[in-house]
């Protein structure tokens, strides 16, 4: 018995936050199998890969989204699959993160996904189906000590996911959620937000390339199916909860 996978050569996907970590691994798999990419970050990147659109820009503004899934559908004439993977976290204990942390963890991982998902729908129902991806976390799926507001963030992106999956599923469309553990990433290292470059809690943690992978598997289900939500820890990392 031969198993059909979905070819995704000449299909057309948006990624936020694809200029580094698990937004830079899944752009260079899916080119590498043929996929044509638009590419979001604040940076903007060029990470080198032909014929990709890049642009820079906060996943928070709407109307920058909207731009940038624009461009990308008149380049490539169709959206297939949207993978918002744009995200910041902070880490501490409830009372001690800073606002200006807590209001940019709801600008980018809510509101962000929000944004994505609003442009890009539309065109997958008018190419007759596709996917949504949501890059959510563990912290989405339980209330982790020193990670309420990020906890928050991540469970509101698995709820909008879960709720376009209930109201898009008739057209085609899947909406599955991505909840990874640690990923040994830059992450929430910068700007005083709990962790550290080279820090014992970054040991043992999965690797961009891990999630990319597990994405790529998803993409390329048979469309007679969908898969709602995956979880995966590294095996360093205690079950919570």
């Amino acid at each position: 018995m031969t198993y059909e996978t979905v070819d995704l050569s000449g299909k057309v996907a948006v990624i936020t936050g694809a200029s580094s970590g698990i937004g830079e691994s899944l752009a260079r798999l899916l080119h590498a199998h043929g996929v044509k990419l638009g590419l979001l970050s604040r940076s903007g990147k060029d990470l080198g890969l032909d014929g990709s659109l890049v642009r820079a820009g906060d996943v928070g503004d709407r109307a920058t989204v909207e731009a940038f899934v624009a461009d990308t559908a008149a380049e490539f004439g169709r959206i297939d699959i949207a993978v918002a993977n744009a995200g910041v976290g902070s880490y501490g204990q409830f009372l001690d993160v800073p606002t200006a942390h807590e209001d940019e963890m709801i600008r980018t991982n809510v509101q962000g996904t929000i944004n994505l998902y609003h442009a890009a729908v539309p065109h997958i129902v008018a190419a007759g189906g596709g996917d949504l991806v949501t890059v959510a976390s563990e912290a989405g799926r339980r209330g982790l000590p020193g990670e309420a507001v990020y906890s928050a963030s991540k469970f509101a992106q698995i709820g909008l996911t879960r709720a376009l999956d209930n109201e898009l599923r008739e057209k085609g469309v899947r909406a599955t959620n991505i909840a990874p553990g640690g990923v040994w990433t830059h992450f929430a290292i910068d700007d005083h937000r709990g962790r550290t470059d080279g820090s014992e809690q970054l040991q043992g943690m999965m690797r961009p390339d891990d999630i990319a992978e597990l994405i790529y598997f998803v993409l390329t289900r048979p469309r007679h199916f969908r898969i709602l939500e995956t979880a995966l820890r590294p095996m360093t990392e205690a079950q919570w909860g």
